[in-house]
């Protein structure tokens, strides 16, 4: 695991200010630190970090200095996503929560915590449809598109591709069913046959049975959809090493950046999809390169734009309430104003504090529909030896 957890102290020294420096408001970043998305975590962590030492650095924000107090979901444990939160809440104060990232505890969080509590919370990554029409208040927004989506756009290059035939196997949780049924609808509606469609527990030791019931269907195409840390990993390597299907078709829990699912062979002609590529991926790359951290793992301009948002709305607000930076959001998330891409944080704040509009567009194109998320845009990867290789967008 990486050291994540920065003092205040740490961020003012970044942005070159003195150890002096007093943080005043805390915004804070509940993601899986640890868990089956740890390897994803890292760039997701950085793009919200990012956004708040560039709104630190830029000297706008009218409520002082901005710090980023962090607390670990775990990815798959509801009561430590929901202690955390509550921690993050009731210690650190903070004013709203970027995270968390995966749909089952995000749910958790949102029913016990974050809709009862009126703080605002907004996932990079959480993406099960389910979560379209959750009871929030009002509170919860997303930066990620719904697996809704991304079901259809996998289902569509599936059939593109010439797979006819497939199996299924998904981790037996809110993301991976919410993400099966909408592939298999969509797929099926193309005219595409599933053999098999089952779910799969984490952590268990063996999944030689769950491979050998996914290869008694008869297709030679696995899809898996799971988490790169966690038991679709280990499946995926059981049925690799049986040698039970020919080729493998990914989603976003199991895309990262460098190697492909740690550098496993065995993957030639298997490809996957990830949320990425929007208008605005020039600027986010630019920006990125220029502050020395990836842009190519998937959620990480996700997570910059929910830090980016909280940042702007409690700015238009004038003020670090909460019910009033939630009503702020969609007013600088949407059109119209003066647009601002990644890197333009303070001349967002400046624009706010001046007292115009803005449209933030951000590292991804953000358009809030009326329940606060995005429709988005994927990128279509091939596996290229070992490595992960964008080689088309689909909007």
């Amino acid at each position: 695991m990486r050291n994540y957890l920065k003092t205040t102290v740490g961020i003012a020294l970044s942005l070159g200010m003195t150890t002096a420096t007093i943080a005043n408001v805390s915004i804070g970043s509940l993601q899986g630190y640890t868990g089956p998305l740890e390897s994803l975590i890292g760039d997701i962590h950085d793009g919200t970090m990012l956004a708040a030492t560039e709104a630190n650095a830029s000297g706008a924000y009218i409520h002082g200095t901005i710090s980023v107090p962090q607390g670990d979901s775990k990815c798959i444990d509801a009561d430590a996503a929901i202690a955390e939160a509550e921690r993050l809440i009731n210690d650190e104060n903070v004013i709203g929560i970027v995270g968390p990232n995966c749909s089952g505890v995000t749910t958790a969080v949102i029913n016990n915590v974050t809709a009862p509590m009126g703080v605002v919370n907004i996932s990079p990554s959480a993406t099960s449809p389910a979560l379209s029409t959750i009871e929030d208040n009002g509170f919860f927004f997303r930066t990620a598109p719904s697996d809704a989506r991304q079901g259809q756009v996998i289902a569509a290059i599936a059939i593109s591709r010439g797979i006819t035939s497939v199996a299924v196997t998904y981790v037996n949780n809110d993301y991976g069913k919410g993400l099966a049924d909408a592939f298999v609808g969509a797929y099926e509606a193309l005219g595409g046959t599933v053999t098999v469609n089952s779910g799969h527990e984490s952590g268990k030791a063996d999944y030689a049975a769950d491979v050998a019931s996914l290869s008694a269907g008869g297709s030679s195409v696995l899809c898996v959809f799971g988490y790169a840390d966690g038991g679709a990993l280990s499946l995926t390597t059981a049925s690799i090493d049986t040698g039970a299907f020919d080729s493998y078709i990914f989603a976003d829990g199991m895309i990262g950046s460098g190697a492909a699912l740690g550098g496993l062979a065995g993957l030639d002609g298997s490809w996957g999809t990830a949320p990425g590529g929007s208008d605005s991926a020039a600027s986010w790359a630019r920006v990125t390169a220029a502050a020395g951290i990836n842009s190519s793992g998937p959620y990480s301009g996700e997570a910059y734009d929910a830090m980016a948002l909280i940042i702007l709305a409690s700015q238009a607000a004038g003020s670090t309430d909460r019910a009033a930076i939630q009503a702020a959001i969609m007013g600088v998330a949407n059109a119209p104003g003066v647009q601002v891409y990644a890197g333009e944080i303070g001349k967002g704040l400046e624009a706010l504090r001046g007292g115009a509009q803005i449209d933030y567009v951000g590292a991804t194109g953000v358009e809030f529909n009326d329940v606060g998320e995005v429709k988005g845009s994927y990128l279509e990867y091939d596996i290229v030896g070992t490595t992960w290789t964008s080689i088309k967008t689909h909007k």
